[in-house]
Protein backbone atom coordinates (compact mmCIF):
# COMPACT_ATOMS: atom_id res chain seq x y z
CA UNK A 1 0.00 0.00 0.00
CA UNK A 2 1.49 3.30 -1.31
CA UNK A 3 1.22 6.09 1.52
CA UNK A 4 1.61 9.52 0.64
CA UNK A 5 4.58 11.35 2.09
CA UNK A 6 2.34 14.58 2.37
CA UNK A 7 0.36 13.22 5.06
CA UNK A 8 2.14 12.70 8.28
CA UNK A 9 -0.66 10.74 9.95
CA UNK A 10 -0.61 8.21 7.34
CA UNK A 11 3.46 8.32 7.41
CA UNK A 12 3.34 7.68 11.16
CA UNK A 13 0.74 4.86 11.42
CA UNK A 14 2.70 3.35 8.37
CA UNK A 15 5.61 3.12 10.60
CA UNK A 16 3.99 1.69 13.50
CA UNK A 17 2.20 -1.31 11.09
CA UNK A 18 6.11 -2.05 10.36
CA UNK A 19 7.36 -2.31 13.66
CA UNK A 20 4.28 -3.74 14.80
CA UNK A 21 4.96 -6.39 12.17
CA UNK A 22 8.49 -6.71 13.24
CA UNK A 23 6.89 -7.37 16.33
CA UNK A 24 5.18 -9.78 15.51
CA UNK A 25 7.53 -11.61 13.64
CA UNK A 26 10.16 -11.17 16.26
CA UNK A 27 6.98 -13.04 18.60
CA UNK A 28 6.87 -15.84 15.75
CA UNK A 29 10.52 -16.50 15.53
CA UNK A 30 10.90 -16.58 19.47
CA UNK A 31 8.13 -19.43 19.46
CA UNK A 32 10.35 -21.31 16.41
CA UNK A 33 13.09 -21.58 18.51
CA UNK A 34 11.00 -23.02 21.11
CA UNK A 35 9.73 -25.37 18.94
CA UNK A 36 12.54 -26.45 17.58
CA UNK A 37 13.72 -26.90 21.67
CA UNK A 38 10.97 -29.24 22.07
CA UNK A 39 12.02 -31.43 18.58
CA UNK A 40 15.44 -31.89 20.39
CA UNK A 41 14.31 -32.37 23.54
CA UNK A 42 16.36 -29.30 24.56
CA UNK A 43 15.74 -26.16 26.88
CA UNK A 44 15.10 -23.08 24.76
CA UNK A 45 18.58 -21.35 26.01
CA UNK A 46 20.05 -24.67 24.82
CA UNK A 47 18.54 -24.81 21.57
CA UNK A 48 19.23 -20.67 21.01
CA UNK A 49 23.09 -21.48 22.06
CA UNK A 50 22.97 -24.56 19.50
CA UNK A 51 21.60 -22.80 16.32
CA UNK A 52 23.44 -19.76 17.11
CA UNK A 53 26.89 -22.61 17.55
CA UNK A 54 25.96 -23.92 14.54
CA UNK A 55 25.23 -20.75 12.17
CA UNK A 56 28.65 -19.36 13.10
CA UNK A 57 30.43 -23.05 12.41
CA UNK A 58 28.76 -22.79 9.00
CA UNK A 59 29.87 -19.27 8.38
CA UNK A 60 33.50 -20.60 8.89
CA UNK A 61 33.41 -17.99 11.98
CA UNK A 62 32.96 -20.54 14.67
CA UNK A 63 32.27 -18.70 18.32
CA UNK A 64 34.15 -19.00 21.47
CA UNK A 65 32.32 -19.45 24.47
CA UNK A 66 32.24 -15.88 26.10
CA UNK A 67 31.48 -14.54 22.30
CA UNK A 68 28.03 -17.25 22.73
CA UNK A 69 27.65 -16.15 26.42
CA UNK A 70 27.18 -12.26 25.30
CA UNK A 71 24.97 -13.05 21.89
CA UNK A 72 22.50 -15.36 23.94
CA UNK A 73 22.96 -12.70 27.09
CA UNK A 74 24.39 -15.48 29.82
CA UNK A 75 26.99 -15.19 32.12
CA UNK A 76 30.13 -16.90 32.15
CA UNK A 77 28.99 -19.53 34.54
CA UNK A 78 26.13 -19.85 33.11
CA UNK A 79 27.28 -20.69 29.72
CA UNK A 80 29.86 -23.04 30.94
CA UNK A 81 27.31 -25.18 32.24
CA UNK A 82 24.73 -24.92 29.27
CA UNK A 83 28.27 -25.77 26.94
CA UNK A 84 28.09 -28.87 29.42
CA UNK A 85 25.07 -29.76 28.79
CA UNK A 86 25.70 -29.86 24.54
CA UNK A 87 28.78 -31.28 25.05
CA UNK A 88 27.29 -34.26 26.94
CA UNK A 89 24.82 -35.21 24.91
CA UNK A 90 27.04 -34.84 21.81
CA UNK A 91 25.57 -31.55 20.44
CA UNK A 92 29.07 -29.02 20.30
CA UNK A 93 32.71 -29.81 21.05
CA UNK A 94 35.24 -27.45 22.18
CA UNK A 95 38.58 -27.11 20.82
CA UNK A 96 41.60 -25.32 21.25
CA UNK A 97 42.52 -24.56 17.38
CA UNK A 98 44.14 -20.97 17.87
CA UNK A 99 48.18 -20.66 18.78
CA UNK A 100 46.82 -19.32 21.98
CA UNK A 101 45.95 -21.90 23.66
CA UNK A 102 43.95 -20.61 25.86
CA UNK A 103 41.08 -19.69 23.21
CA UNK A 104 38.29 -22.41 23.21
CA UNK A 105 36.07 -22.90 19.87
CA UNK A 106 32.82 -24.45 19.86
CA UNK A 107 31.59 -26.42 16.64
CA UNK A 108 28.42 -27.74 16.27
CA UNK A 109 27.92 -31.93 16.20
CA UNK A 110 27.98 -33.94 12.27
CA UNK A 111 24.65 -34.33 13.37
CA UNK A 112 23.40 -30.91 14.10
CA UNK A 113 23.00 -29.38 10.89
CA UNK A 114 21.21 -32.42 9.65
CA UNK A 115 18.54 -32.02 12.15
CA UNK A 116 18.74 -27.77 11.59
CA UNK A 117 18.29 -28.23 8.37
CA UNK A 118 15.37 -31.49 8.54
CA UNK A 119 13.20 -28.79 10.92
CA UNK A 120 14.30 -25.43 9.23
CA UNK A 121 14.36 -25.94 5.33
CA UNK A 122 10.49 -26.11 5.18
CA UNK A 123 10.13 -23.04 6.13
CA UNK A 124 13.17 -21.51 4.90
CA UNK A 125 11.93 -22.65 1.47
CA UNK A 126 8.42 -20.96 2.06
CA UNK A 127 10.01 -17.39 3.02
CA UNK A 128 12.55 -17.82 -0.26
CA UNK A 129 9.47 -18.51 -2.23
CA UNK A 130 7.47 -15.18 -0.23
CA UNK A 131 10.87 -12.95 -0.95
CA UNK A 132 11.12 -14.13 -4.55
CA UNK A 133 7.27 -12.30 -5.33
CA UNK A 134 9.19 -8.67 -4.30
CA UNK A 135 11.78 -7.12 -6.54
CA UNK A 136 15.30 -7.25 -5.49
CA UNK A 137 15.49 -3.21 -5.50
CA UNK A 138 12.44 -3.56 -2.54
CA UNK A 139 14.42 -6.30 -0.23
CA UNK A 140 17.54 -4.61 -0.80
CA UNK A 141 15.48 -1.34 0.79
CA UNK A 142 13.91 -3.97 3.32
CA UNK A 143 17.78 -5.09 4.15
CA UNK A 144 19.28 -1.96 4.56
CA UNK A 145 15.91 -0.63 6.58
CA UNK A 146 16.62 -3.85 8.88
CA UNK A 147 19.79 -2.85 9.17
CA UNK A 148 19.30 0.52 10.05
CA UNK A 149 16.75 -0.36 12.48
CA UNK A 150 19.22 -3.13 14.57
CA UNK A 151 21.83 -0.54 14.91
CA UNK A 152 19.73 1.60 16.27
CA UNK A 153 18.37 -0.82 19.04
CA UNK A 154 21.85 -1.93 19.71
CA UNK A 155 22.66 1.53 20.74
CA UNK A 156 19.63 1.62 22.87
CA UNK A 157 20.90 -1.52 24.60
CA UNK A 158 24.36 -0.40 24.86
CA UNK A 159 23.27 2.35 26.58
CA UNK A 160 20.59 0.96 29.05
CA UNK A 161 23.36 -2.51 29.74
CA UNK A 162 24.61 -2.87 33.17
CA UNK A 163 27.95 -1.97 33.40
CA UNK A 164 30.47 -4.61 33.60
Amino acid sequence: MAVDASEPGQLSAQRERLIAGLQSYGTRYTELGRLFADWLGLHSTDAVALLQIAAADERGTPLSPARLGERIQLSPSATTALLNRLEAVGHITRSREHTDRRLVTLRSGPHVQARADEFFRPLGDQLDAAMAAYPPEMLAGFEALLTDLCAVMDAHIAERAPAN
